[in-house]
């Protein structure tokens, strides 16, 4: 990801501070004897109990929910761009993983009505941002749910904290953000360990476009009072605060790639002089795609592509899955691929292979950082060696930057620049450690064994130690568990010489001074 506003970190420590009293005081009903067995004993069962309201994320502990586990949402909505009132249908399909009295979903606005398995339950709320749902009938575990919720609001009005992870635009809205959006368009187990896969409908006015994860499967069908509906479907594994939507007037380009996956790109008609600008960096999407399938292993998803936004849309970049999503700033100096290259990195390094925890945040930033180092070699325009020798060069010794760990940087600053800068210098360092050979095995090597799911610093760690035969313990603990400027013999050695800027250096920056504050 790019650039998360102020207004957004700020949410990050308020959403911590207003966790769920509960989730550390789990109700816990005593055991209860059944009849007698055959044997003469009584076996014991335990009661039904209410699922965890979060699901213990160091960072954000209320953040998903415990209880069941989520295969497929559909997500049925009507949005109106003139009133921003969003009424929606979403139906979502679990399977209990205990016995449940009730559970909860994270969602924001006001809802109608919840069936399970089409018995009506009941509802109320709790804490910043938890529906609780009880059903008719007890839940058993291995049991198949359906859960159909029906609800209506105005996201931009709906606030946690003072924030909302909506944006509404002059024609529409942008549904983007991280480490949550979900909240305000689709009720959901909102954390990266629950992934689900998704098909997304809504009806807008005719004349407006609605772009989404994945394919369409269907073209758009025109409905009754001058409407049209939109669909898109993603068929792999997805988490919750990766789905999107992107509504206003956009142009939209579709291609295919020489191995005939579909390519969808968006732009924004409000672009203005900064349309060319964007349509020469993300056009070249598929190209620096195949580039990147070369170094991290086969592309994971079945559709590609790039949504640029509105003026008055986003200022950050984010990692959508099949096709991130950009704000306008990236466009303002020119082209600009290296933004492109990272978060199409990010298919890889944390859609692909999500994080277990939001405490490992640098497996997915660090990484497309690095990515775009990569990019730099590969367009002749810096090295990654010199690209790290000026980025390291550019922090001085008693900078604040120095103090952030990039492996555990802090629910606050979980998008600080250190997880981007220093993350990439920490995998610089991994590489000449344990050299190109070992280095370039290491990452599809990662991306394949964790394809679909989540991971840890330490299983990485473990990775890279078993592909290397080293033991790498000193250099990860110094360079994403230590504070201070670390040592660097060859930076050391050249101290008396600045080093010298790389061509790729002015839109590397560009990038992050949006991307990371």
């Amino acid at each position: 990801m790019e650039g998360v506003h102020l207004v957004r970190r700020v949410l990050t420590a308020a959403t911590a501070a207003l966790t769920l009293t509960t989730a550390g005081t789990m109700l816990t009903s005593a055991p209860g004897l059944a009849a007698p067995t055959a044997w003469g004993r009584p076996t014991v069962t335990l009661a039904p109990q209410p699922g965890a309201p979060g699901l213990g994320d160091s960072y954000f502990p209320d953040y998903g929910n415990g209880g069941y586990d989520v295969s497929h949402y559909d997500v049925r909505l009507r949005y109106d761009p003139a009133t921003d009132l969003l009424t929606g249908t979403t139906t979502i399909l679990a399977t209990a993983t205990e016995d449940l009295s009730r559970f909860n979903l994270d969602f924001l606005l006001d809802v109608e009505s919840v069936r399970v398995n089409g018995w009506a339950a009941t509802t109320s709320t709790a804490g910043a941002h938890e529906l609780v749902v009880t059903p008719t009938r007890t839940v058993t575990r291995g049991q198949q749910l359906t859960i159909v919720v029906r609800y209506a609001g105005i996201p931009s009005e709906t606030l946690v904290g003072g924030y909302t992870g909506w944006t509404r635009t002059d024609d529409g809205a942008l549904a983007v953000n991280e480490p949550e959006s979900a909240w305000w368009w689709f009720p959901s187990n909102d954390h990266p360990l629950d992934k689900a896969t998704f098909d997304i409908s809504v009806s807008v006015p005719t004349g407006v476009e609605v772009i989404s994860n994945g394919v369409q499967p269907r073209p758009p069908l025109a409905e009754a009072g001058n409407r049209t509906r939109w669909s898109w479907r993603t068929t792999s594994p997805t988490a919750t605060y990766l789905a999107f939507m992107a509504i206003g007037q956009y142009d939209i380009v579709t291609d295919t790639t020489p191995s005939g996956q579909p390519v969808v790109n968006a732009y924004s008609t409000s672009l203005g002089e900064l349309g060319p600008a964007a349509r020469a960096s993300i056009e070249r999407t598929a190209e620096i795609v195949d580039w990147e399938s070369g170094i991290f292993g086969p592309y994971p998803f079945e559709a590609q592509g790039g949504v640029a936004g509105p003026v008055d849309g986003i200022g950050f970049a984010l990692e959508t899955q099949t096709r991130p999503v950009y704000g306008p700033g990236f466009w303002r100096r020119g082209a600009n691929t290296y933004v492109v290259a990272h978060e199409n990195a990010h298919q890889w390094f944390g859609d692909s292979v999500s994080v277990a925890e939001w405490r490992n945040i640098w497996l997915n930033e660090g990484f497309a950082s690095y990515a775009e180092w990569l990019w730099s070699e590969e367009q002749g325009e810096g090295t990654a060696q010199e690209v790290f020798d000026f980025t390291y060069a550019s922090y001085p010794a008693d900078s604040e930057f120095w103090q952030v760990l990039p492996g555990d940087p802090g629910a606050d600053r979980v998008f600080d620049n250190a997880v981007y800068d220093r993350g990439a210098m920490t995998l610089h360092q991994l590489r000449l450690a344990v050299g190109d050979d070992a280095f370039f095995e290491i990452l599809p090597a990662w991306t394949a064994e964790h394809r679909y799911g989540n991971g840890t610093i330490a299983q990485f760690q473990a990775l890279a130690e078993r592909i290397s035969g080293l033991d790498l313990d000193e250099l990860f603990t110094t360079w994403l568990f230590t504070a201070g400027r670390p040592d660097v013999a060859t930076a050391a050695r050249r101290a008396a010489t600045p080093p010298v800027e790389p061509k790729s250096w002015a839109k590397i920056r560009e990038a992050h001074d949006l991307l990371s504050h």
